[in-house]
């Protein structure tokens, strides 16, 4: 949401506020409909078949987004900075053609409704498995639009992206997450038994925290100095 969020400052800024908001408003729609379009198809698919696919999707996410977060933690992958990758879809937006379609900047609005809608559709997919496994899909559509309130909502008061939020940080925090969950989720799917049923989390949670600080300290030896770059 922060990436996204400085994807439609960009666009407001050099574009034009309204086609920028309007772009985001329409991404916001879409995803709402994929929420809603899929959340009770999920529901029909046996507890068992749905943990175990929902668990390797996670994984596929959680350890993509984990093996990213180790190789800028240890120095072989630039950090992500919001202010430079701001600048540079500023830049972008500013130089490009203007074509003004029903009242809205083009360029605009394409700029920040698709920046909205790729974002948005991992918070999308996460809603739809962690709410589908534990039977609450409103709950965790509630939870990602608490989190899209509070960010657009800073956002837009301050008109600047959220470089101070330590995002690196927190998509290590959410690989984690992930993989920890698609690892218990796919386990019980295929049959595995967990001792301590779900308590049996916390363990795997802390073989993932310990493997991934392992490897830090372990690339970090032979990594090159940390660098900043534009792109995710």
């Amino acid at each position: 949401m922060v990436e996204a969020l400085t994807i439609v400052l960009a666009a407001g800024l050099a574009r034009g506020w309204r086609s920028a908001l309007t772009g985001a408003a329409a991404a916001a729609v879409a995803l709402a409909v994929i929420v809603a379009a899929l959340g009770p198809a999920l529901t029909l698919i046996p507890l068992n078949g749905l943990r175990l696919v929902v668990g390797g999707l996670l994984l596929a996410f959680g350890l993509q987004w984990l093996r990213k977060a180790i190789l800028r933690a240890s120095g072989f992958k630039a950090l992500h900075d919001e202010e430079a990758a701001f600048a540079h879809e500023l830049e972008e937006a500013r130089a490009a053609a203007v074509e003004i379609r029903a009242g809205l900047d083009l360029y605009g609005f394409v700029l920040a409704f698709k920046g909205v809608l790729l974002e948005g559709l991992e918070v999308a997919f996460i809603v739809l498995t962690f709410g589908s496994t534990q039977g609450s899909i409103p709950l965790a559509a509630s939870g990602a639009a608490a989190a899209l309130v509070v960010v657009a909502g800073v956002g837009l008061l301050v008109r600047a992206p959220l470089a101070r939020v330590p995002e690196n940080t927190v998509k290590f925090a959410v690989g984690v997450m992930l993989t920890t969950f698609g690892t218990f989720w796919a386990a019980e799917g295929a049959g595995a038994h967990w001792p301590g049923s779900d308590v049996a989390i916390l363990g795997v949670l802390a073989f993932v925290i310990a493997v991934s600080a392992g490897l830090v300290a372990l690339l970090r030896r032979r990594s090159p100095a940390p660098t900043v770059a534009v792109s995710t």
